[in-house]
């Protein structure tokens, strides 16, 4: 029985680790050609996840690339239309973010995380829809946080950053449409990743407290909504910010 992506190609970036390399795993178990992004210095990571499709039969390749650069956003759309023929659906995932008291973030640190979750996933946008629109449609989905949906103590720049993501989701939703480009986002909650593993037991506490499922979620378990939202399964469904996470925004 064909995948739900059978005969796609697809971009996801931040996918040499977590969420991204679930995805991309996810996708090529589903059938598709996947190009895996990630910084240059993340190659041995990236690397890892095409091995782990490759080992299951699937077709990927790594792409260095920094999603908060134009150049390098455009080759990499180029680069996967030359090396698999076109562009089906991209997962805007790369990200990053910085804890600490909203008076003591510095400017610099902000900067760096508008430029990755926001900026990034912007430049992605820009010329993926051209591309998509281009060929005649596709899916795009991002990857927002439930910190795009609510506030957080300590994590302005991020919080900020993610609800830019949803304003960006929902306003190209809207002018793409027509055109036969659907744009999505998910917002997963407390998931085991390299940034959630990196905090404190303190914060991963504060962290899985406000859901109504009491433990971390797996990268699997986003992939799986965002392989859903990417594929025809979902196709009258545009423009949402999709809740991954066990239950928090029920409350």
């Amino acid at each position: 029985m064909p995948g739900l992506l059978q005969d796609q190609v697809g971009v996801i970036t931040g996918a040499a680790g977590g969420i991204g390399r679930a995805t991309a795993i996810a996708c090529a178990r589903e059938g598709a050609a996947v190009v895996i992004a990630d910084l240059a210095r993340a190659r041995d990571d990236g690397e890892e996840t095409l091995r782990l499709i490759e080992e299951q039969g699937g077709r990927a390749r790594f792409v260095a690339c920094d999603v908060t650069s134009a150049d390098d956003q455009e080759a990499l759309v180029a680069d996967t239309v030359g090396a698999f023929g076109r562009l089906d659906f991209a997962h805007n995932n790369a990200g990053i973010d910085v804890i600490g008291p909203f008076t003591d973030i510095e400017e610099a640190d902000f900067d760096r995380v508008i430029a990755v979750n926001l900026k990034g996933v912007f430049l992605g946008m820009k010329f993926q829809l051209r591309e998509m629109v281009r060929r005649g449609g596709g899916s795009i989905v991002n990857t927002s946080s439930l910190a795009g949906l609510v506030g957080s103590a300590e994590l302005a720049a991020y919080v900020a950053s993610k609800h830019g993501v949803i304003g960006l989701t929902k306003s190209a939703a809207v002018e793409f449409a027509e055109r036969g480009v659907r744009v999505n986002a998910v917002c997963p909650a407390a998931i085991r990743t390299p940034m959630m593993e990196g905090l404190p037991p303190a914060a991963k506490e504060a962290a899985v407290a406000p859901q109504a499922m009491r433990r971390l979620g797996e990268p699997n378990e986003v992939a799986e909504a965002v392989v859903w939202l990417c594929s025809e399964r979902s196709s009258f469904v545009t423009g949402v910010a999709m809740p991954v996470d066990a239950g928090a925004s029920a409350f």
